[in-house]
């Protein structure tokens, strides 16, 4: 399923915990692993000097440096380099988030391996929504492939994968979710959980909701969820449906908590826009910072099996 991964790298401790993923992922599918940094933005045209993207220093691009950059990604990951077979290393000139995407581009990448953030600080930090709207959000934005985000260490990730937790509200994008994690489910032997939050804010008459309104609500998604997705999946019987109630991302987090999610795979965006136009929904925000899991981020209906009905 996955030929080749692309592994976008600080290569800085902020992306240890994507690196184990990454690497484990090549292991275990037999992937080519491109292990690619973007080191310095140019100062301005086609100046010899960059602004290096983790000190902020400003260095003479050469020939040397660009090994000397290599080299250290290489002792950053010597550990899990030893084991890995198939890896390319590559540190490039640029702005972050487009090179990253040419390079999936060009090499036509199954996924997009990277770190929630690229700055040392607390996981929940106040400021995390500011980070998150940099590098990760452009490249999720405009990513052909689906982005796998992982904001924490993984201790089961996919070499004991087992539960695959698809979140859906409905929209579009989320059918394209759903294809890919029936897909990855089906591949793996994994259970899928399909799950839905219904979110009890307030009414379509601005009013907080009794618990009848909530109930039909719950009683409506189940329905939709049986007609929209298990009537696609005859063929695979390892499936859970789940509707709760509360805050999205909240009972997001909890369900996937509960039910020992290695993954959970989401719409990029929620409104029914083109995929170019969207922007990371904060729900989608929220469960990347918080998740104990690797969040599949899915925005386009390619690298998954057909467009549904």
């Amino acid at each position: 399923m996955f030929d080749k991964i692309l592994f976008a790298t600080t290569a800085s401790p902020t992306c240890d915990n994507a690196a184990k993923v990454a690497f484990d992922l090549e292991l275990k599918w037999d992937a080519k692993l491109f292990i690619f940094h973007v080191f310095g933005v140019p100062t301005r045209g086609y100046s010899p000097f960059v602004t290096d993207v983790r000190t902020g220093e400003t260095e003479q691009i050469d020939p040397d440096y660009v090994e000397w950059v290599k080299e250290e990604m290489r002792n950053t990951y010597d550990v899990l380099l030893k084991d890995s077979e198939n890896n390319v290393i590559e540190a490039v000139v640029g702005v972050p988030h487009r090179e990253i995407l040419r390079k999936a581009r060009k090499e036509n990448v199954d996924m997009i391996i990277m770190g929630a953030h690229t700055r040392d600080e607390n996981v929940g930090a106040a400021r995390y929504r500011a980070v998150v709207g940099s590098t990760m959000q452009r490249v999720a934005k405009a990513a052909r492939c689906p982005v796998v985000i992982i904001a924490r260490p993984c201790t089961t990730c996919w070499k004991l994968f087992s539960n695959i937790v698809f979140c859906t509200d409905f929209s579009k994008a989320s059918d394209y979710a759903f294809l890919w994690a029936h897909k990855l489910a089906k591949t793996v032997g994994a259970r899928l959980h399909i799950f839905h939050a219904s979110d009890i804010g307030m009414g379509s008459t601005g009013q907080a909701q009794g618990q009848q309104e909530i109930e039909e609500r719950i009683a409506s998604a189940k329905e939709r969820i049986e007609k929209k997705y298990v009537s696609k999946i005859k063929d695979y019987d390892n499936y859970g449906i789940e509707i709760w109630e509360g805050i999205p991302y909240v009972e997001i987090l909890k369900y996937a908590r509960e039910h020992n999610g290695d993954l959970i795979v989401m719409a990029h965006h929620t409104r029914e826009i083109d995929p170019k136009d969207a922007v990371l929904g904060s729900t989608v925000e929220q469960v990347v910072l918080r998740a104990s899991c690797p969040v599949a981020s899915v925005n386009h209906p390619e690298k998954v099996s057909e467009e549904p009905e």
